[in-house]
């Protein structure tokens, strides 16, 4: 008797032919045989994370511009793996003169970095020198077993750096507090340790931890902080507490302090220092902000499940900024409603007026943008578009920044059309994303998707992690259109939300959520050195229709238009996906019906712009 197959195992079989088809490292490859990742695009049957839970004490000294702190970490080792060293990482050394960077820097970037005070490993103290970069192994006496607990408790301090970028000084009583901690660096099943010393220019890769933060601050100083924020009543006056707190209910933006109230010092409690208390789970990271004098806003969006928080902190007379309240009520509840059309996972978000244009969990710090505001909304829309990609997803940023800033990109072109009109956004997008990369024909510029980006530099880095990503992300959008492509996101989205996903599990997930194999579109997108040009090789016409060769000289499978112009003046313009691509990806023979007699044909790609657009038309 034939035994009938199920539709599950027809599929499972395809999605293993499939994946054989793209190129995997030899570790990528050991963690499929190992069972932590699976070829359905899921986790998994062995997959495993490791976590941290913290209980940090900081306190941040306006005077000396010294952050000193107390942690203890409770530290679960869930991998199978007996652990004979802890690596630790503090990204702010790289403020050190003698750590890797990008480029060049100034001398109020550089500071004396971490001096680690005490270090305490189970009960067992070790000595270890505070001469080390953003990440240092640690041989420990004793190893960690597989699946166990592990108790690190670690004092420490650091100056605040004069230039402030991601983190710093914002100004002399104004500062970003971030990777303030010595953590735990990741220890993942592809890996082992991640040890990649930290530049500069890429960013990070963390695990989800608990945190719960008391952040002391001089009297007259506000907090600003990822997460819950625990004990307002304990550090703020009446007056601001009263309007505080009605702003977590309110629709309508609140001004708790402007900048006379915050330097009169009626806004905090009137003890030498205040501790704030904050706490997060789940969370790949935890940072703060603190001033006496920024101004400071409020107000909430209601979602489907909760109210969210949103804050902004900022100088006086700053007219964007002014703005941001409104402008983050309106994005979460659009990236919650729309794209990627997840509810935003968070109680909160708070944007402080710094320097990085930078996100964190629940937090963004950004540089003022007040002659352009369409460029300050965007550049909001995008930092809080990071909340889905790395944060809600645990993205590697380090080494697949593709898989989070191109997701942002993204988000923040579909928004701006949702905000500004699809013209005014496709001209913002080509304009500062895409003639970067188009108009230089440098050979780094063509590297393929997949490299890794802690080995990009130059304009490589940007142009991968930010435009072709993006581009890809679009192009597939066309592809399966709309309902299919949301559908097989929220699969990939579900599958990866709170863990750590790689390429090779963002294609698997999106075939399987799709249905379709489309690993000809992940080769065509993140294996090549592609680039976008299309050319016009032939045209002929009979009665009936007209036939047109396409060369597809740059190789990347774009969507494009077809505008036909016929000889009475009149036009015709017709959409072709990325589909017609998967056949053959150098030329495609396109046969168009029409009864008209053409007198020209151009390719318009829109977004995707042609490298020599002179030959993308042709006369009859």
């Amino acid at each position: 008797m034939k035994k009938l197959i199920s539709s599950f195992a027809v599929v499972a079989m395809l999605w293993q032919v499939s994946a054989q088809e793209l190129y995997m490292p030899r570790n990528i490859k050991k963690a499929y045989e190992k069972g932590t990742r699976d070829i359905s695009g899921k986790p998994g049957k062995n997959y495993w994370q490791n976590k941290g839970v913290y209980d940090i004490k900081i306190k941040v000294n306006a005077d000396t511009k010294v952050v000193s702190g107390s942690e203890t970490i409770s530290y679960s080792n869930n991998s199978p793996d007996e652990l004979k060293t802890l690596a630790i990482r503090f990204v702010n050394n790289v403020h050190k003169p003698q750590s890797p960077r990008a480029g060049y820097v100034s001398k109020d970037y550089l500071s004396d970095g971490l001096t680690i005070k005490s270090l305490i490993i189970n009960g067992e103290k070790y000595d270890i020198s505070s001469d080390f970069g953003t990440v240092t192994s640690v041989k420990l006496n004793k190893a960690l077993a597989a699946n166990s607990k592990s108790e690190i408790k670690i004092d420490w301090e650091y100056p605040l750096s004069v230039e402030s970028g991601r983190e710093g000084q914002i100004d002399p009583n104004t500062f970003y507090v971030a990777y303030s901690y010595p953590r735990i660096s990741v220890y993942d099943d592809y890996n082992g340790w991640d040890m990649l010393a930290h530049s500069d220019r890429q960013e990070f890769y963390n695990d989800f931890n608990d945190y719960s933060f008391e952040i002391s601050a001089p009297k007259n100083y506000v907090v600003w902080s990822t997460g819950e924020f625990l004990n307002p009543e304990e550090v703020l006056q009446k007056t601001f507490l009263k309007r505080y707190q009605e702003s977590l209910k309110s629709d309508k933006i609140i001004h708790i302090a402007n900048e006379s109230e915050m330097k009169s010092g009626l806004v905090t409690k009137q003890n030498d220092w205040n501790v704030w208390k904050f706490k997060a789970n789940h969370i790949p990271d935890f940072t703060f902000a603190l001033s006496n004098h920024y101004v400071w806003d409020a107000s909430s969006v209601k979602l489907k499940s909760k109210r969210v928080s949103v804050q902004a902190g900022y100088k006086v007379g700053a007219k964007d900024f002014e703005q941001y309240t409104g402008w983050m009520r309106y994005n979460i509840d659009w990236f919650s409603k729309n794209w990627p059309g997840v509810e935003y996972p968070y109680n909160a978000m708070t944007a402080i007026q710094g320097y990085a244009d930078m996100e964190y969990p629940m937090m963004i710090n950004d540089t003022s943008i007040p002659d352009d505001f369409q460029d300050a909304r965007l550049t909001a829309d995008h930092e809080i578009a990071h909340t889905y990609f790395p944060f809600y997803m645990g993205i590697n940023e380090t080494r697949y920044a593709f898989m989070d800033e191109g997701w942002a990109t993204t988000l923040e072109y579909l928004i701006g059309i949702d905000h500004s009109g699809k013209e005014a956004a496709e001209k913002f997008f080509k304009n500062f994303r895409v003639k970067r990369w188009i108009n230089d024909p440098s050979t780094e510029q063509d590297q393929p998707l997949i490299s890794l980006t802690s080995q990009l530099s130059g304009s490589g880095y940007g142009t991968n992690a930010y435009v072709k990503s993006a581009m890809s992300y679009l192009a597939l959008k066309d592809y399966l259109g709309d309902a299919l492509f949301k559908k097989a996101l929220h699969h990939y989205m579900d599958n990866w939300n709170g863990k750590h996903p790689i390429p090779w599990d963002y294609f698997n997930s999106m075939n399987a959520g799709s249905g379709k194999n489309l690993n000809w579109f992940w080769n065509n997108w993140f294996y090549s050195n592609n680039y976008i040009d299309l050319k016009v090789n032939k045209i002929s016409q009979n009665n009936n229709s007209v036939d047109l060769t396409i060369d597809n000289v740059g190789g990347f499978a774009i969507p494009f238009d077809v505008v036909l112009k016929f000889d009475d003046n009149s036009e015709e313009s017709k959409h072709y996906t990325p589909e017609v691509w998967e056949k053959n990806q150098k030329q495609l023979l396109l046969n168009i019906p029409t009864n008209k007699k053409v007198k020209s044909i151009e390719l318009d790609g829109g977004l995707f712009m042609d490298y020599t657009p002179i030959d993308n038309q042709k006369t009859l």
